[in-house]
C-alpha cells in the first residue's frame, strides 16, 4: 500500500486531501504544526511537522519511514500593496511557501531516487500563473514554487519520480480567513481593495463561503498522486481554467483589457 505524507493538514485543502487519499486506500501520514488539530482524522499516522524548521522536518521523516508520495500543501498568504508590504512578513511567507516545500522535497528525494519511484505533488495556485493586484507577494511565492517544480520535473523524471503541480482557483477554505492583510483599509489603496474584492467575487463565483469546497481540490490532488493523467500542471476550478484559457490566447495588453472589462475594474 502506497504511503503518502501531506503537509498542512489542520484545515482546508490539506485536511480534505488526507480524507480523500485515505478513502482511496493510501496510507496517509497527516502532518501539521499543531498536531492536536489532527485528532479527528482517520489516517495511518499523525505527526507534528513545521516545514520552516529543518529539525522538525528530519524528525517527522524519521517517524514516517518510507514515503511513496509527498503532497506539499502547507502555506499561507499575505494581501498588501507592493508599496506598503512589510518585508519581514513577506520573507516569513516565502520561508513556508517556498523554502518549506524545498525542505520537504530534499528530505524525500533521496529515498525516491534510489528506489526508482515516487510522486511529489506541489499545491501551487492560479496565482502562481497570473498575478492579481494586492496579491503580488503571495503570487511571487507560488510563481517560485512553480519554477522549482518544473525544474525538478526535468531533473528527476530520469529516476522514475513524477512531479505534479495542482493549481486551484477560488475555493471555500480557511485560507482567506487566515490571510494576513496590510494597508488595505487606508489611502491610497483602500479603493482598489474595495473594487478588487468585488471583482474577485465575480471571478470566483461568489464570496469565500459561496465558492466550491476544498474536496474538489483534494480529488485532483489524489488524481495527481495516482497519475490518472500524464501531465505536469493540474488546473482546478472553472475560474482557473477560464483565466488561463484567456491568458494563453492573448498578449498582455489584450488580457488586461479583457479582465478589466469582465471584472468591471476602473482602477
Amino acid at each position: 500500500m502506497a504511503r503518502v505524507l501531506i503537509t498542512g493538514c489542520s484545515t482546508g485543502i490539506g485536511r480534505a486531501a488526507a480524507v480523500e487519499l485515505h478513502k482511496r486506500g493510501f496510507e496517509v501520514v497527516a502532518t501539521a504544526r499543531r498536531p492536536e488539530t489532527l485528532d479527528d482524522l482517520d489516517v495511518a499516522q499523525k505527526l507534528r511537522l513545521d516545514v520552516d524548521d529543518a529539525t522538525s522536518v528530519d524528525e517527522a521523516l524519521a517517524a514516517a519511514g518510507a514515503i511513496d508520495a509527498l503532497v506539499n500543501n502547507a502555506g499561507f498568504g499575505i494581501h498588501t500593496p507592493v508599496e506598503k508590504a512589510p518585508i519581514d512578513e513577506a520573507k516569513r511567507m516565502f520561508e513556508t511557501n517556498v523554502w518549506g516545500a524545498v525542505r520537504m522535497m530534499q528530505a524525500v528525494l533521496p529515498q525516491m531516487r534510489e528506489r526508482g519511484s515516487g510522486v511529489i505533488v506541489n499545491v501551487t495556485s492560479l496565482a502562481g500563473l497570473v498575478s492579481e493586484p494586492l496579491g503580488g507577494f503571495y503570487a511571487a511565492s507560488k510563481h517560485a514554487l512553480e519554477a522549482i517544480s518544473e525544474a525538478l520535473h526535468y531533473e528527476i523524471a530520469h529516476f522514475g519520480v513524477r512531479v505534479a503541480m495542482v493549481e486551484p482557483g477560488g475555493f471555500s477554505t480557511a485560507f482567506d480567513t487566515n490571510r494576513k492583510e496590510f494597508a488595505l483599509d487606508e489611502a491610497p489603496y483602500d479603493e482598489l481593495n474595495r473594487q478588487w474584492n468585488e471583482a474577485r467575487n465575480r471571478l470566483f463565483g461568489g464570496t469565500n463561503e459561496e465558492q466550491p469546497g476544498a474536496e474538489i481540490v483534494a480529488q485532483t490532488i489524489a488524481d495527481a498522486v495516482e497519475g490518472t493523467e500524464t501531465k505536469l500542471r493540474w488546473l482546478v476550478g472553472d475560474d482557473a481554467n477560464l483565466v488561463m484559457s484567456v491568458r494563453t490566447q492573448m498578449n498582455d495588453e489584450d488580457f488586461e483589457k479583457t479582465m478589466r472589462d469582465t471584472l468591471k475594474l476602473t482602477w
